[in-house]
């Protein structure tokens, strides 16, 4: 790959750039780098844990850090809260890794930041909720906002490794082409991308997704999320199989609806409404009487970001009617 122009002397004139709103990043104080799994293994590298207690519901890319690190690891359970099923002892050189399942655990995450030390916390689906000061934390910026990449880490820890700055002019197709052809069309493009970010070293976040997450009204894509969800809330409690503290919701990355029904999903999609698998790894780490094996079948994170109004939630409910 071509190396950018080295001079430091910033250039007068040439063709003009994109340009993008400047203002301030959500997080400007933690620690940026290219990915959620990167930042775990930043965590991993520098508190030197011999073993990780990890999930059995959780994204396959978190084993990338600990496979690259030779790092022994565990799986544990969750209840039909999302709540950890704490049978196991975490020892003085071992680590637990916690999900903020969809934003709408921060209560959990306080709960077991009184009882351990070795926690880790992933939130890489509650990006508007604030890390705790003593405990190492993640984001990943993909999963909210139109980025191609980039994470945010906060970690107590004084060691600081080096290293170089990411690029990532060429992981940006799916969202250029998403403007000018629809979401469809940059699809492909956009499982590329997932593709290139494996077993990518420990990187700087890039000069550009920086720019774009400076240029975003998080105020707004957070108020936009707690209205959406709780549009959707109001019709779909009753039905929901999940329960949960309305209370809680802080920015979510989408409203979890577990249905025991295995049509919704294909409905849903007939009518261009896209709902991701969390997680189809979690289908070859567990077995069908498990209920994370369930959750992965039936749960289903309804779009509700910035993007969307009332009446785009409207029209998912009117799909929604006619299949429960």
């Amino acid at each position: 790959m071509e190396k950018p122009f080295s001079n430091k002397m910033k250039p007068i004139g040439g063709y003009l750039e994109l340009q993008f709103l400047s203002g301030q990043e959500y997080y400007p104080h933690l620690t940026r780098l290219n990915n959620g799994r990167n930042a775990l293994e930043y965590i991993l590298k520098v508190k030197k844990y011999t073993m990780a207690y990890i999930p059995y519901f959780i994204c396959g890319v978190i084993l990338e850090p600990l496979k690259k690190l030779r790092i022994p690891y565990e799986f544990y359970t969750i209840d039909d809260k999302l709540d950890p099923i704490l049978d196991f002892i975490v020892g003085p050189t071992e680590c637990f890794l916690y999900t903020n399942y969809f934003g709408l655990k921060q209560d959990t995450v306080l709960s077991l930041s009184r009882q351990y030390q070795n926690l880790i916390i992933d939130n890489s689906q509650a990006f508007f909720s604030n890390p705790l000061d003593k405990i190492d934390t993640f984001y990943s910026c993909r999963k909210f906002f139109g980025v191609p990449d980039g994470a945010y880490l906060h970690t107590p820890s004084p060691t600081k490794l080096k290293y170089e700055k990411d690029h990532s002019f060429n992981r940006i197709s799916h969202l250029t082409k998403s403007i000018d052809l629809g979401i469809e069309s940059g699809y492909q493009d956009f499982l590329d991308n997932n593709k290139a970010l494996s077993n990518q070293p420990i990187l700087k976040m890039s000069n550009l997704t920086q720019k774009i997450l400076q240029g975003i009204d998080y105020k707004e894509c957070k108020y936009r999320r707690d209205s959406n969800f709780m549009y959707l809330h109001d019709f779909l409690v009753k039905y929901n199989d999940f329960t949960f503290d309305v209370s809680s919701i802080n920015g979510a990355l989408g409203y979890p609806f577990v249905h025991s029904s295995s049509l919704i999903r294909a409905k849903l999609l007939e009518k261009r409404i896209y709902i991701p698998i969390y997680w189809p790894n979690v289908f070859d780490w567990t077995t069908k009487k498990m209920y994370e094996n369930y959750l992965s079948a039936h749960l289903m994170c309804l779009p509700i970001d910035h993007r969307y109004t009332h009446t785009d939630m409207k029209r998912m409910i009117n799909v929604l009617k006619k299949l429960l």
